[in-house]
């Protein structure tokens, strides 16, 4: 149901225009109000409390620091191609896993979380607002981010729990379909 209303309230561009507010509130704002963003970070909560034991906290808390240093090179400008599709490849690729209660070595479910952080990071540094502070508006995206991973993980230890991990593989299938909206848009 989140998703449905998320995909029918947003259009997948709506996080990358950028508010006359800047620095901290901006940077809450970029994956708060960016279904694309805000279902990959999701998924990276479930996804890790899907998998258990250490998985609970090492995926949430890979994501933002490479997703810092994504957004970083985003700041600088340095060059990285096909930035909306790696986002929307991520959200396909973290529905499938948690759809498919796909439990990979704890470093390969960190290589691709590392991954998809580095193009989420990107665009929140090159969408920096012009006026903001970098290092509030890091903070502020950086924030967020926990926020949503915490979320994720709550449902996913709601989810994973009754009907055999049903309930999260179903809301992982939500996210992977969507991905491919987002792929589609």
């Amino acid at each position: 149901m989140v998703v449905g209303v998320l995909l029918a309230s947003v259009h997948p561009a709506a996080a990358h225009i950028v508010g006359q507010a800047g620095g901290f509130s901006s940077g809450i704002a970029h994956p708060l109000t960016g279904p694309d963003h805000f279902l990959a970070m999701l998924a990276v909560g479930i996804w890790g409390a899907q998998m258990g034991g250490r998985a609970v906290w090492t995926l949430p808390v890979t994501f933002p620091l490479i997703m810092t240093l994504g957004g970083i090179a985003g700041m600088m400008g340095l060059p990285m191609p096909s930035i909306e599709l790696g986002i929307a490849v991520s959200i396909v690729a973290l529905g499938t896993a948690i759809a498919a209660a796909w439990r990979p070595p704890e470093a390969v479910a960190l290589l691709m979380v590392a991954v998809f952080a580095l193009f989420h990071g990107y665009a929140h540094g090159a969408e920096l607002p012009r006026a903001a502070d970098p290092a509030n508006y890091a903070a502020g995206f950086v924030i967020a981010t926990g926020a949503i991973h915490l979320l994720g993980i709550a449902i996913g230890l709601v989810a994973t729990r009754p009907f055999g991990g049903v309930p999260a593989r179903l809301i992982g299938a939500a996210i992977a379909l969507s991905g491919v909206w987002f792929l589609a848009a």
